[in-house]
């Protein structure tokens, strides 16, 4: 039976590395998917999907898909998105303008309360014939918990009138 004194104690900092077991042998692991990537796209290896890997991409694809949404377009919450569909004909004006930022913010107020909206641009083309207008929404904004720095995000609607 040995005694304490005859315990050896090592440190496995002194051991080192093996050649034969080098950073290349080391198990590399994918980084953890955040959600679905959109729109949809078929994924790779053993994900029926693409996959968003980085949580401000996500935060972002998230914003346009609210933005985008209409009332009713959602399945099981009618309320989902910014419903910019009444005002198409509205858009690029002070009035539509405002509504549209009042309308963004209150989605994002509700499914987003962790984002913090900064700004609100809007820009509208014409096309030849007058009654087909392109409007060009910009929106910017920060993501407070994570220390994202501005972000912004540039939304194309077509209206007619």
């Amino acid at each position: 039976m040995a005694t304490r004194q005859d315990r050896k104690m090592y440190d496995f900092k002194s051991v080192g590395e093996s050649s034969t077991f080098t950073k290349a042998h080391r198990i590399t692991k994918d980084p953890l998917p955040i959600g679905i990537m959109t729109p949809l796209q078929l994924g790779s290896g053993n994900q029926l999907f693409k996959m968003h890997t980085d949580l401000t991409n996500q935060i972002s694809d998230n914003l346009r898909n609210i933005v985008l949404t209409n009332h009713g377009e959602r399945l099981g919450l009618y309320d989902f998105g910014a419903n910019l569909q009444d005002l198409t004909f509205e858009l690029g004006t002070t009035e539509g303008d405002q509504e549209a930022m009042s309308r963004i913010k209150a989605a994002c107020g509700k499914y987003l309360p962790y984002m913090a909206l900064d700004g609100f641009a809007s820009e509208t083309e014409y096309f030849n014939n007058k009654e087909v207008a392109k409007v060009i929404l910009f929106i910017t904004y920060k993501i407070p918990r994570i220390n994202s720095g501005q972000k912004g995000l540039k939304i194309t609607l077509y209206t007619a009138g």
